[in-house]
């Protein structure tokens, strides 16, 4: 089993900074991911780990050992590429079967512990082809089996299921939980995706630029963003997030006024879709509709207020037309707001 431990990693390539004094402890047996867009330095974070790119400062630990000298093949991880990486010579069995005979295992033991890993992602029917006779979701399936053969401390898998599509992503992702589930092993996974990050993360690590903007649990990322971007990357839709000002305890912006408790001056307010609901009449935000969007279990009403679209869930029998002046009722309660220069969180929600 194995706790990790960065402390105050960093990566740099001349004057780019990579990755910034990157600082946390991830607990033996959780599954963290880190959620970024590309270029936010997740993928390096991953790569210093496994040691296929060096520390430039600071520490990587893992069970209390410093490992930042051992090579990958000492570091007991076993990493699972968005490109699957198969061998296309070999067929599924041997792809499987490979690590075991590079780490001079027991042979005895290997179709055992073929069979075992390539039970777990439904490969037994598909043992004896070669990866160019399997779909992407087969193929990621092997790569996945050939991760747990091994019998890692460490699991780091980047963007796993980028390359499938949407069907065959959700169910990868419920496979991957699952595992996950039944190996009890350190995982540390990397995506820009923030349906994966939410559904499968104990906790999250939200990046920006190279530097941590949040960590904590989904629903915590989700309910307290820490700052303007975690709160437009988490979510879906993303956050509404409108600029005014503050005067008097009343936000303002185009065709809005809201109710806060907030100093004067200019301000980021935002709330979430679902927390909001259609107003007859004398709602806190009224506006023209700019789009409607069938859900099939709700209907999403888009407005504009300023520069920005807000969105509102509403039933899915509700009917529109484009144009068409909407209210939509926001109490103080649901909302969020953000400093209007650095975007930082300001207290707490009033419960």
């Amino acid at each position: 089993m194995a706790e990790i431990q960065l402390r105050n990693v960093g990566k740099r390539w001349g004057s780019f900074v990579g990755v910034h004094n990157f600082d946390l402890t991830i607990a033996d047996r959780e599954f963290l991911v880190l959620l970024g867009p590309s270029g936010c330095g997740k993928t390096t974070t991953m790569r210093m780990i496994a040691g296929l790119e060096d520390v430039t400062e600071g520490e990587i630990l893992v069970d209390g050992k410093v490992v930042n000298d051992l090579e990958p093949k000492d570091r007991d991880v076993a990493m699972v590429f968005q490109s699957y990486a198969l061998y296309p010579n070999m067929n599924v069995y041997e792809n499987i079967r490979f690590p075991l005979k590079v780490r001079g295992i027991d042979p005895t033991t290997h179709d055992d512990k073929v069979r075992s890993a390539s039970a777990m992602v439904e490969l037994d029917d598909f043992l004896h082809r070669k990866p160019a006779e399997l779909s992407g979701g087969q193929r990621q399936r092997v790569a996945l089996a050939r991760a747990i053969v091994r019998e890692p401390n460490v699991f780091l898998m980047d963007e796993p299921l980028s390359n499938l599509d949407a069907k065959l992503r959700v169910s990868t992702r419920a496979q991957i939980k699952n595992l996950s589930h039944e190996l009890a092993v350190t995982t540390i996974y990397v995506t820009h995706d923030q349906i994966e990050a939410m559904t499968l993360a104990d906790r999250v690590v939200v990046m920006k630029q190279g530097v941590v903007q949040q960590v904590g649990s989904p629903t915590e990322i989700y309910d307290r963003p820490a700052n303007t971007f975690v709160a437009s990357f988490i979510g879906s839709p993303a956050m509404n997030l409108m600029d005014g000002e503050v005067s008097g305890g009343v936000f303002r912006a185009e065709h809005v006024e809201i109710s806060v408790d907030a100093p004067d001056g200019p301000m980021t307010l935002g709330f979430r879709a679902e927390d909001a609901s259609l107003a007859e009449g004398n709602g806190q935000i009224t506006a023209p509709i700019y789009t409607l969007e069938l859900l099939g279990d709700a209907t999403m009403i888009s407005v504009r207020v300023g520069g920005a679209l807000v969105s509102v869930k509403a039933d899915k029998a509700f009917r529109a037309e484009i144009g068409e002046p909407v209210s939509f009722s926001v109490p103080k309660e649901i909302c969020h707001l953000f400093e209007a220069e650095s975007g930082a969180r300001i207290g707490e929600l009033p419960h």
